[in-house]
């Protein structure tokens, strides 16, 4: 099982480098570690950032912070069954 707190502290860093508020799934490429291919790993779960793109349905942009933008990634995750 998936540790929400744990995927809340890699999806943060990797995601925190991006210039908010973004737009676009494409504002946060930049600022991936190992762009659309940085891996988000707890316990079962393990996505990459492109996957995380097809899971999100586009999203609520624009986010204006990190903790928006993550908050809801979890959130559509645990709606999906995901975590």
């Amino acid at each position: 099982m998936a540790d929400k707190t744990e995927l809340r502290e890699q999806m943060t860093e990797a995601f925190g480098e991006a210039e908010y508020p973004i737009n676009s799934p494409m504002d946060l490429v930049p600022a991936l570690p190992d762009g659309p291919g940085t891996t988000f790993e707890s316990g079962d779960f393990s996505m990459t950032a492109m996957e995380l793109n097809t899971k999100l349905g586009g999203g609520e942009f624009p986010y204006d912070s990190v903790d928006e933008f993550v908050d809801d990634v979890l959130e559509n995750l645990e709606d999906q069954g995901e975590i």
